[in-house]
């Protein structure tokens, strides 16, 4: 029998239905081995062959296409990166939460996307950042600069420091890297320039002036109508949006303030001990007046120069000890200190540890009238003279005594207040899902905010760094305690979760007071917008000072008007300027603008450009370079955009 299956399952027949069935397998299950694998990419950039630009991306074309993936670990070194720069800038007011949000992350990860696709095109089209323009922007940064020169040393020292350290190698390929991110984008924004016919017209419009009349309408009558049940009920459900409450929390906590802890009582022994430690102190505070002559002497000097430079400053001091000595003349004549020497090396007053070391010390032990030297310094040997003594001011126990024992007692209440702070801490930590029995042990009390949403309340509620925690995930969903939080120096809390409300959408019910207030405001609103469009087109019939007058209101002219004028205000400047010249049908242009509530009707009596023979060529140099540099940047922008039109992205938002 086996012999039979043998003989059936050979021959060309069989061969061909084996040869049919394996070669299926042989693509479609090799391929779908082969791709068994755990994708990491945080996004995937897909090109087509250059000759194939409407590839499709199917099996087994998908080959052809070039795969560009962006990892996790670049993405979270450029995450890490924008975290640090935010938190430099915004200092305590940073808020950790929103900038993990799905959408900052989305940003952030964008510029990274769009730095990869300059990448792309610049390879793509034979472009190459030369070893010299990566050196010359390396040259270029501070940081590796001393005395304003490029400095090996410090370059290379400062790459060591990094965590992790750097090689000068990964150094210059991450420049390399950053050079070619900006390369094209840059020299299109540079290649951006305007017209001589561009620059006179924009500086005509923005040297413009306008003559302008206009009408401000009064505030219509308060809406007193009824609102009906059935116009609640549509009001409510056509904004919705707007009567929801926001996201809440509720806290406990403990305090440790020491401004409010019991002043330690203090002894006499530890008044008398503080005492003779001001003494001491006030001993260090003599000055004296001090001159002197200085023999410079060079650090490369050889043994016979310094030499030969003590002799000379041991010579100077005979001289300078000699009866009747001109000290002043002989510094004048023989100091190397330039800043002293044209005073005869008067120092002025100086208080001890204010000259360097053996300098110091010399003159501290020195007496009123007294020449030394020589003294050695870095600077060389110097010959030393005081010229008058003052004595540090000493007060009597008894003058002190109200101002030491102050001062002990804020010791001590620092002391009390770091001890305290400290058990509480630890005995929190031993039981983090409540404040009580740590407060009960320390004789501390549990205290509880009202509700409050992430705009703050009252209390400690009002503190930035109480707002971050309160509001963080963990304190939310574990409901433990958290760190201690510096309210102020020497005033921690601890706080805990003790209720949360996400952002809801409020009952009818509970709203209904401020619907109906809403629907009088918008029948206000309404009533004042019809007004002004009455207004408005029976200024275009008639003209705005007959239909003024017909309405009894009065009309206020305004000539030459400059578009940065701050009167009647901004706001109603702008809207004057952005109503359209007359098209040369004789009507004069009207138009409205609601500002604080009512409206403001106006007309244009009259246009006139900037006269641009008046423009100096500097001010035509600096406008030119501004809309130059905007219009460099939106050319930029432009090109990034339609670069992304030529790849196909794809974003792993789960992974964000």
């Amino acid at each position: 029998m086996l012999q039979k299956l043998r003989d059936k399952t050979t021959g060309w027949i069989a061969g061909t239905i084996l040869t049919i069935v394996t070669v299926p397998f042989a693509f479609f299950g090799m391929e779908s081995y082969m791709s068994q694998r755990v994708e990491s990419y945080v996004a995937r950039i897909a090109e087509p062959p250059s000759w194939w630009q409407s590839a499709p991306q199917v099996w087994p074309i998908t080959y052809l296409w070039k795969i560009e993936d962006i990892d996790a670990q670049s993405y979270k070194e450029r995450l890490e990166t924008a975290r640090m720069r935010m938190r430099s800038q915004q200092g305590e007011n940073f808020d950790p939460k929103a900038f993990e949000s799905v959408d900052n992350k989305r940003k952030i990860l964008d510029t990274l996307i769009d730095d990869r696709l300059m990448q792309l095109a610049v390879k793509r089209d034979g472009i190459v950042i030369s070893d010299a323009q990566v050196a010359d922007a390396i040259g270029k940064i501070p940081d590796f600069q001393v005395d304003g020169a490029f400095n090996t040393d410090r370059y290379q020292m400062l790459l060591s420091t990094q965590n992790p350290p750097m090689t000068p190698r990964s150094f210059e390929a991450k420049v390399r890297e950053g050079l070619m991110d900006e390369l094209v984008p840059s020299r299109i924004a540079l290649s951006a320039f305007v017209t001589d016919g561009e620059l006179d017209r924009l500086m005509r419009l923005l040297g413009e002036h306008r003559d302008v009349s206009y009408v401000s309408l009064p505030a219509p009558p308060a809406d007193t109508a009824e609102v009906t049940p059935a116009q609640v009920d549509a009001w409510y459900n056509a904004h919705q949006s707007q009567f929801r409450a926001p996201e809440s929390v509720r806290l406990e906590y403990v305090e440790v303030d020491g401004s409010k802890l019991a002043a330690p009582a203090v002894d006499e022994a530890a008044l008398h001990k503080r005492y003779q430690e001001q003494l001491a102190k006030s001993a260090t505070n003599d000055k004296r007046e001090v001159s002197h002559i200085l023999i410079a002497v060079a650090g490369t000097a050889s043994a016979a120069d310094k030499k030969a430079a003590e002799a000379k400053a041991r010579q100077l001091a005979e001289l300078a000890r000699a009866p009747g000595a001109d000290f002043a003349a002989l510094a004048g004549a023989n100091s190397d200190d330039t800043g002293s020497k044209a005073k005869g090396g008067d120092l002025g007053w100086i208080s001890k540890g204010g000259m360097p070391g053996g300098f110091d010390d010399a003159a501290f032990a020195m007496q009123a009238g007294e020449v030394r030297g020589p003294i050695k310094s870095d600077f060389g040997w110097h010959v030393i003279k005081v010229n008058q003594i003052q004595q540090g001011a000493q007060r009597s126990f008894e003058e002190m005594r109200a101002e030491l024992e102050k001062d002990l007692q804020q010791t001590g209440r620092e002391q009390a207040f770091n001890e305290l702070t400290g058990k509480l801490v630890d005995a929190v930590y031993k039981n983090p899902t409540s404040l009580e029995p740590a407060a009960r042990a320390l004789g501390l009390q549990v205290q509880t905010t009202p509700a409050f949403t992430r705009a703050g309340g009252p209390g400690i509620a009002g503190d930035q760094k109480v707002l971050r925690a309160a509001f963080s995930d963990n304190l939310m969903q574990d409901g433990t305690a958290s760190d201690p939080i510096e309210i102020s120096p020497e005033h921690t809390v601890l706080i805990r979760v003790i209720a949360h409300e996400p952002e809801r959408a409020m009952p009818l019910a509970q709203v209904r007071d401020a619907v109906v207030v809403a629907v009088h405001a918008d029948r206000q609103r309404k009533a004042a917008e019809a007004a002004a469009d009455a207004l408005v087109k029976a200024a275009q019939a008639k003209g705005l000072a007959v239909a003024a007058q017909e309405a009894g209101l009065p009309v206020v002219d305004v000539d030459d008007l400059a578009r940065r004028a701050p009167q009647p205000s901004a706001a109603a400047v702008e809207a004057f300027f952005r109503l359209p010249r007359s098209r040369g049908d004789n009507k004069v242009p009207v138009g409205k603008v609601l500002l604080d509530g009512s409206y403001m009707v106006f007309a244009l009596r009259g246009v006139r450009d900037a006269d641009i023979g008046q423009v100096t060529a500097q001010e035509r140099t600096q406008l030119r370079q501004q809309v130059s540099q905007g219009a460099g940047m939106q050319a930029q922008e432009a090109f990034v955009r339609a670069a992304r039109g030529h790849y196909q992205i794809k974003v792993a938002e789960d992974r964000l």
